[in-house]
């Protein structure tokens, strides 16, 4: 990534963060048009972060649901007593 994407990444994630804990939906559009009156690169990259972060986390909802209606099949059970050495055996 590009320091561009590196720091506005780091914004993203602050920033939906506060969001949340601020129950404040608003936030991340003023901070958006904060961003955009000096740099409508930087607003571009910083939008892009919330949305990729965003999706990222509407996916990881999916799945955890999914996870939690399937059962997984059992792990593989461990053979029964010591497994034998390899010591005495000649490659």
């Amino acid at each position: 990534m590009s320091l561009l994407d590196d720091l506005a990444d780091a914004l993203a994630r602050e920033a939906i963060e506060v969001a949340e804990q601020l129950d404040d939906e608003r936030l991340i559009d003023e901070m958006s048009k904060a961003i955009g009156e000096s740099s409508p690169t930087t607003q571009e990259a910083f939008m892009t972060a919330v949305r990729i972060r965003r999706a990222l986390g509407r996916g990881r909802v999916v799945m955890e649901r999914k996870r939690g209606t399937r059962a997984l099949p059992p792990p593989d059970p461990a053979p029964p007593g010591p497994v034998p050495d390899d010591a005495g055996r000649a490659d």
